[in-house]
């Protein structure tokens, strides 16, 4: 597919290339082939995948128009997101947006993480329960000990900051504050309202968080 390139940014190792087909793609430096200028406005060819471009190869200096305004699609990548995979999105929580409360999360990003959350999640108890019982036995007098627990709950802590940051720009993109981030932290109604946080669709266009993210249907 041919497109042109709309912004790069080299301290954070990311970009966008406004594609031919009305959509908004997004990528990085090893997306990059023979040498493809990271110019604004370089007309490529790249290889779509599924919010993200492929195999970028510079075909000419020749720049394609874009409507006012500069928008040729209805979608736009969060600039959080690098792949819109399910593991992918769990990673760049983790790590890229470990501290990112900026922008906006859909539907898909913030339920890939709690889909892989809690398979990590349960992987480590299961883990903690068989070293518990490989450490006390089954006897009735065997010694007690839960230090099997300790992988699950390091794991708890550990991201327990990125699950909030998620939920401020899943927020963001509802078109709501982040501070109701707050209410989630209220015992059962917080899980009540924290499901409802992540059914509701994504705001359509530009709010003050941001455009909508990529793979958004507007």
């Amino acid at each position: 597919m041919r497109g042109a390139v709309l912004h790069y940014d080299k301290d954070q190792d990311y970009g966008y290339i406004n594609g031919v087909d009305g959509k908004r793609y997004f990528f990085v430096r090893n997306d990059l082939n023979q040498g493809a200028a990271l110019v604004s406005g370089t007309l490529v060819e790249f290889q779509p995948d599924d919010g993200t471009a492929r195999n970028i190869v510079a075909v000419s200096s020749t720049t394609i128009s874009s409507p006012p305004g500069g928008q040729l699609g209805r979608t736009d990548e969060n600039q959080s997101t690098r792949s819109t995979g399910l593991w992918a999105y769990f990673r760049n929580t983790v790590s890229l947006n470990y501290f990112n409360f900026n922008g906006r999360a859909r539907r898909k990003e913030f339920w890939a993480f709690w889909l892989c959350f809690n398979l990590v999640l349960v992987t480590l108890l299961g883990f903690g329960i068989l070293v518990n019982l490989a450490i006390n036995g089954f006897g009735i007098n065997a010694g007690r000990t839960s230090i099997g627990s300790l992988p699950a709950i390091v794991f708890l802590l550990a991201f327990g900051l990125p699950w909030i940051a998620l939920t401020v720009r899943r927020l963001h993109d509802i078109g709501l504050s982040g501070w109701l981030v707050l209410i989630c932290f209220i015992p059962v109604i917080g899980e009540a309202v924290l499901l409802v946080f992540g059914l509701i669709e994504s705001q359509v266009g530009e709010n003050p968080w941001g455009q909508v993210p990529a793979g958004v249907r507007v």
